[in-house]
């Protein structure tokens, strides 16, 4: 590792013993953590086009393999850049360790080059911001950065190393069975006391219309198997926040989509319906409140590891547990009541609104035409296995309601938390590609989001990394031109007159593109996407949509026309 300094090995071997496997970051003026990483054996360093995209990869890998990960940046425009991406990482709970560089002391204050406040920037994203002033602190303030972005609220911490630090000469290395030797850093699990278990448990039997909803954190503590083993007891129906989706698999047949925004109609009847609900690792954000006007004055249980999530979103739960998701629904499940063997008049209400959105919803139910819609159902049967990176336009906001988009026992969804910024998805995509164990990387995202991540396809292709680009092409930015429009507002500068050619870019990279010429050739494009994918290559497949193919929350929850073509409600 000659050239790189002995501070930067140092903590590459502490990121590694921590249990880290992956840095993204740009190369530095001078050799940095991204070469120390670059050159130790247990680190695999990815080299980005952007502060912004590496840090939207870094979620990305975190999300879907549970584990931090690092984001290597430098001082001033470089950690500016990426404070974007670091706001949603820390809206979605993803655990990472950024660390950055700091000019020397003597230019502080001073005009010294690329002096910024960064521990100012960072109170947007993370209550963990670590200051190396002496090589001796090094490993104590990565190892527990480490530790801090895995327990709790997982997140963002950050370490910055001051120049002197660097320079200095770094301390002998704690022996091999020293202090320090202590493995990969692991996620704390707790359970709240068997009092208000069974208080909860009080609560939850008195239900008569009960509902278990599932958020990001739920899916992060892989509480699937258990939160279906309470609901089958509870007799509840399941549904999902945006970030929720995938901790069930959403073909079974108490699972009714996801709430608030995204809840399809009618199974928006089930969220409002509902006189009890127990609500597992989720902030009860405002999109998952959309629409629900009954939320404030039902009796609400909540379970979540951070306690700063109880009484947040909505008002003080009736019962507040403090605990592990997986781990307290496991207990809280057996202190139940043993079910009714004939069911309750609760779940055959559910299961008729369920079959109604299936039937209306699904592609043997969908008969509408719509180009984003049959795409969606295309994905289904040719990517049952896929990682799907979800953005946040309007067309591509139908991938997050259920039956339209669905995700089954071998899928899996990435979706940006509630800052929803625009780009996520193909930024996104590299790092979750990484992640796939050789499932098919999918992202559906708009044309706007698409030239916002065009940054990070460059990395992709380099890697090899087989990603499926599925573009809703509507001409600019859908969402406000839709609202405009409504308002009676000009819109006249939410449409691309010059869009990007990134059809160009993705060929140039060796990839391939396409626009199917009507909905009947959208299925064989999206094959065709398939197979060229499975050999490494970026393949776009751009869809033209029509302004008025609005998502049914939008169209509910935003406009005065009524129900969407379809609507079943």
């Amino acid at each position: 590792m000659s050239g790189i300094p002995s501070a930067w090995q140092q903590a590459a071997d502490c990121l590694a013993e921590a249990g880290c496997e992956t840095v993204f970051g740009l190369p530095t003026d001078e050799p940095g953590l991204l070469d120390a990483a670059d050159a130790h054996p247990k680190l695999r360093a990815v080299g980005v086009r952007g502060h912004r995209a590496g840090a939207c990869m870094a979620i990305g890998h975190a999300v879907v393999t549970s584990r931090p990960v690092v984001l290597a940046l430098g001082a001033g425009p470089p950690f500016g850049d990426a404070v974007t991406a670091l706001i949603e990482a820390d809206s979605v709970c993803a655990p990472i360790v950024v660390v950055t560089t700091r000019i020397p002391a003597d230019g502080l204050g001073r005009g010294g080059f690329q002096d910024v406040d960064q521990a100012a920037l960072a109170t947007a994203f993370t209550s963990t911001y670590l200051r190396v002033q002496d090589a001796g602190t090094l490993t104590w303030a990565l190892r527990r950065a480490v530790h801090m972005s895995l327990n709790g609220r997982p997140g963002v911490s950050v370490v910055e190393v001051a120049q002197e630090a660097i320079e200095a000469a770094v301390p002998a290395a704690v022996p091999a069975d020293g202090p320090a030797a202590n493995g990969p850093v692991r996620r704390l699990r707790s359970v709240p006391e068997e009092a208000e278990l069974r208080r909860a448990a009080r609560l939850l039997a008195a239900a008569e219309r009960p509902l278990l909803l599932l958020g990001g954190g739920a899916r992060a503590a892989a509480a699937g198997p258990a939160a279906l083993a309470l609901a089958e007891r509870w007799g509840a129906p399941v549904m999902t926040t945006a970030a929720g989706r995938g901790t069930v698999p959403e073909n079974h047949p108490l699972v009714c989509g996801s709430v608030g925004l995204y809840a399809t109609p009618p199974l928006d009847s089930v969220q409002c319906g509902a006189d009890t609900v127990l609500a597992v690792g989720t902030r009860l954000e405002e999109t998952a409140r959309m629409g629900w006007d009954t939320l404030e004055s039902v009796r609400l249980v909540q379970i979540d590891c951070d306690p700063a999530a109880f009484g947040g979103g909505v008002a003080e739960p009736a019962a507040a547990l403090l605990g592990d998701g997986e781990a307290t629904l496991a207990r809280l499940t057996p202190l139940l009541p043993e079910p009714s063997p004939e069911g309750t008049d609760w779940l055959r209400t559910v299961a008729r609104a369920r079959r109604t959105a299936w039937l209306s919803w699904s592609a043997e139910g969908d008969r509408a035409g719509s180009p984003a819609r049959t795409a969606l159902h295309a994905l289904a049967g040719l990517f049952p296995d896929a990682t799907t990176v979800h953005d946040n336009g309007m067309n591509d906001i139908w991938s997050y309601h259920w039956p339209v988009h669905q995700v089954g026992p071998r899928g899996r969804t990435v979706v940006p938390g509630e800052q929803t910024m625009l780009g996520f998805g193909a930024g996104a995509a590299p790092g979750v590609a990484l992640a796939a164990e050789g499932r098919p990387t999918v992202v559906v995202c708009g044309d706007g989001g698409v030239e916002m991540g065009l940054d990070a396809l460059p990395t992709a292709a380099e890697l090899g990394l087989g990603i499926v680009l599925v573009v809703f092409d509507n001409q600019g930015y859908g969402w406000p031109r839709l609202l405009r429009q409504e308002l009676g507002a000009p819109a006249g500068l939410t449409r691309f007159a010059r869009p990007l050619p990134v059809d160009d870019v993705v060929r140039g990279l060796g990839g391939q593109a396409e626009s199917p010429d009507g909905v009947d050739e959208i299925p064989a494009a999206l094959r065709r996407a398939r197979e060229a994918a499975a050999s490494g290559r970026i393949a776009l497949v751009r869809i033209r949509v029509p302004d008025d193919d609005v998502p049914p929350g939008i169209r509910r929850l935003f406009l005065a026309a009524g129900q969407a073509p379809g609507d079943a409600s």
